[in-house]
């Protein structure tokens, strides 16, 4: 028993921080779409289980710490891209956001996909998408300057002092001082089962274009290429990237008209089972993954009592929560963005159109910051042909 210990906390750190880190933010995108509390309580449940079944299923099947999670760049792509959006839509979206996946996966083609679009674009997109986010911490702060500014001190300090536990510590404080306030409604919380509502899907030509090609490429450029890339490096590249991805695309497929908008590999989260904290023997890591799967089937079970407690804090803490959680998503991908001078100017483009909320013929401005930022690099690079 003691030597499952510290995988077990490893396992329930890493569900801890990405549930506390991201889950408003999920909230935000359901009810973006309409959803009922029924409908979001059951986007808990999908999200819980496809994410449960494949740590549980990966890792023991290649007896490495594969962790995967919703994608959060891409619920808070859904926040704006799915506003006055039919739920049925919404769920033909993201069918059609999974089977991409799923395809990417199958065809071993998630390389050649992703080098289609420059990394310069696709991180432009993801920080103009993300940076109404990190906004709305100071726009929140002005409404209760207090509780929010408190937040902020708590996580310049954890950043400082223990950076992988910043989101937790600085939720802790605000629900601390939110507690003393009177600002917290526990009331209609009780312990509930999550029940599965089916969505049955509507396939909308403007909303595939306009909300399930964004999501693909957020989830897979942002999401999928860092987790790889994390897996890699510490010494797990033996995992086949293709079929872990080709899973992801096909639990989140079948799991899509309950509400699992996407799915893929863990980045962050995931470092959290590859370290020396999980276990000594790296061979034995993978335990800390299957852990954290246990305890997602968890969350999914108990879905709709996760939801009624996020319902019990106060508005201004959990846009806190949710734009902190982002600032070094948000600096990542502006750094990304900038770092190729002859991308930079294309690169803020895509930025630009995408945080403008731009929407041309019922397709959100994520899809048409990718394409005004690829057409200024198709126009910057173009060369007359030389005459002899």
């Amino acid at each position: 028993m003691r030597r499952l210990l510290a995988p077990f906390s490893a396992g329930f750190v890493t569900v801890l921080v990405g549930f506390t880190s991201s889950a408003a933010i999920v909230f935000q995108a359901a009810a973006a779409a309409g959803a009922s509390p029924a409908q979001l309580s059951s986007w808990m449940w999908a999200l819980g289980i496809g994410m449960g079944v494949t740590c549980i299923g990966l890792s023991l099947r290649y007896r490495a710490p594969v962790v995967t999670a919703w994608s959060t760049p891409g619920a808070a792509m859904l926040v704006t891209a799915l506003a006055g959006v039919p739920m049925a839509e919404a769920v033909g979206a993201f069918m059609f956001c999974a089977l991409l996946i799923l395809l990417a996966g199958l065809t071993r083609g998630f390389e050649r996909v992703m080098d289609r679009i420059p990394p310069g674009i696709a991180a432009a997109m993801l920080a103009g998408v993300l940076v109404r986010f990190g906004m709305e911490v100071f726009v929140a702060m002005g409404q209760r300057f207090g509780l929010v500014f408190a937040m902020f001190l708590a996580y310049l300090a954890a950043r400082r002092l223990v950076p992988r536990y910043a989101i937790v510590l600085v939720l802790a404080l605000g629900s601390a001082l939110a507690a003393g306030q009177g600002l917290l409604h526990f009331d209609a919380l009780r312990l509930e089962f999550a029940a599965p509502v089916f969505t049955a899907p509507a396939f909308e030509l403007q909303t595939m274009l306009g909300v399930g090609i964004p999501l693909f490429i957020v989830t897979m450029g942002s999401q999928n290429v860092p987790g790889t890339a994390v897996l890699r490096a510490a010494g797990y590249g033996s995992v086949p990237i293709s079929p872990v991805i080709g899973w992801t695309g096909a639990v989140n497929l079948l799991l899509a008209p309950f509400g699992c908008f996407a799915l893929n590999l863990a980045a962050i989260t995931a470092a959290i089972c590859m370290g020396r904290e999980a276990h000594e023997d790296p061979a034995k890591r993978y335990l800390a993954s299957v852990f954290a799967g246990v305890f997602y089937l968890l969350v999914g079970v108990f879905g709709a009592t996760v939801g009624a407690l996020f319902a019990a804090f106060p508005r201004e803490l959990v846009l806190a929560i949710a734009g902190l959680a982002l600032f070094g998503t948000i600096a990542g991908g502006l750094a990304t963005a900038m770092k190729d001078e002859a991308q930079r100017e294309p690169a803020l483009i895509t930025f630009l159109v995408t945080a403008s909320g731009l929407s041309l013929g019922g397709i959100g401005s994520a899809f048409w910051g990718v394409v005004a930022g690829s057409l200024a690099l198709l126009v910057l690079r173009w060369r007359m042909p030389q005459q002899h």
